[in-house]
């Protein structure tokens, strides 16, 4: 474990070990970001200077159960703040449940439409895809697995899951949807991590960070789940106007905004977050102790569906749509047969999906219900088909 002052001399590629990058820190510059504004400091040494300070005084203080007492009915965009909260905590939410100046409704509004379109794909890819991801990107995977979440994957899963779902339903940003209170809600359970997860002596041992949830760590995220979608239904020659890829962009750049990272670090074009992704994400994937561990969780949870999909097609999706590598690295085992399904099936179900071929592929059946089933199994633990409460911790995984 690195000393403290020799880690705050490292950039966050060095940190992580990346080898090939003569410069990390260039993978952050801002000359793409949304504003083209001159970057300051990095943003692997920014966390949140707003939501931070509040929370910790929130936790210290006991006000935590009030608070998610009080929030719990707190759902819609258009709802008013609940009553009972702490009046530094309403102060707080009254001033960042907003929309940013630069927000676009037309592009919000296309990208919304778009992910009503694109549901199928968006729930797979984001499911188990980006959600596997996530077990290989080691900060990730390592605070995830110490946090309080982490030992009740489901649960945390679910939460996970509605902040995706939420981005992509229709009027998500308008004042009858539910991202912008999602997000802001998010962004308070950051916080609080920030401020539990150093206090875990089972994190710090494995943790090469002091503190979690950086910019940084979420602009590592947004690549794996906004710019790995936005690749992969390229790559899978799904229909994606110019139009629509903006939109795509501008919904994930707002979201990310309103999770805390500054205007001048978020990437302004599929162009730049994908030469960005390819210096700040890929070269740090890798597997760990405990990434290895929520990776089994998370695809034991999926086989709860049962609608004659096997333990082993889930794994070869995830090979499918990760790698080969990646599957290897969290020891999925292979099922060859279910990998001659995927592979030949899938390609085939989009393609009669998009009216590109008349011939309906025999497995469309199954992957059109698993698809719906691994929605609902995500949200609430499939007892709700709208919302999934989002709870701030008050403390970490015990062991």
């Amino acid at each position: 474990m690195e000393n403290l002052s020799r880690r705050k001399a490292l950039s966050l590629g060095v940190a992580l070990g990346l080898v090939g990058l003569a410069n990390p820190a260039r993978a952050w510059a801002s000359t793409d970001s949304v504003t083209g504004a001159a970057a300051g400091t990095g943003p692997e040494w920014i966390w949140d200077d707003a939501a931070d300070p509040l929370m910790v005084s929130m936790l210290e203080n006991g006000h935590v159960p009030t608070i998610n007492t009080a929030w719990a009915s707190w759902v819609n965009n258009d709802d008013p703040l609940p009553s009972g909260l702490p009046a530094e905590f309403a102060a707080y939410l009254g001033q960042v449940n907003q929309l940013p100046s630069w927000a676009d409704p037309a592009k919000l509004a296309r990208a919304a439409d778009f992910n009503r379109r694109r549901d199928t794909y968006l729930f797979m890819l984001y499911g188990l895809g980006s959600g596997i991801m996530s077990t290989v990107i080691p900060r990730e995977a390592k605070s995830v697995y110490w946090s309080a979440g982490g030992a009740d994957m489901q649960d945390r899963a679910a939460k996970t899951f509605t902040f995706g779902y939420d981005l992509s339903q229709l009027g998500a940003f308008e004042p009858t949807g539910q991202f912008v209170v999602t997000a802001n809600k998010t962004r308070v359970v950051h916080a609080a991590v920030r401020h539990l997860l150093p206090q875990s002596p089972h994190w710090r041992a494995v943790a090469d960070e002091t503190v979690p949830i950086s910019a940084a760590d979420i602009l590592v995220t947004f690549h794996s789940l906004g710019t790995y979608v936005y690749r992969k239904l390229l790559d899978w020659k799904i229909p994606f106007p110019a139009a629509d890829q903006e939109a795509f962009l501008h919904s994930w750049q707002v979201a990310i905004h309103l999770l805390g990272v500054p205007y001048e670090h978020i990437p302004k074009t599929w162009a730049a977050a994908e030469k960005q992704s390819a210096q700040v994400l890929t070269p740090i994937l890798t597997p760990s102790t405990e990434g290895i561990a929520l990776a089994e969780e998370l695809l034991g949870l999926t086989a709860q569906i049962d609608l004659g999909v096997t333990r082993g097609f889930l794994n070869e999706f995830v090979r499918y749509v990760l790698s080969d590598e990646v599957g290897d690295w969290l020891g999925l085992e292979r099922d060859y047969a279910s990998a001659a399904l995927v592979r030949t099936a899938w390609p085939a179900f989009i393609l009669f999906r998009e009216g590109l071929s008349p011939i309906m592929p025999t497995a469309f059946y199954m992957f059109d219900q698993f698809v719906r089933a691994l929605a609902m199994l995500f949200l609430n633990k499939g007892s709700s088909g709208t919302t999934t409460p989002i709870t701030i911790p008050t403390g970490n995984r015990a062991a």
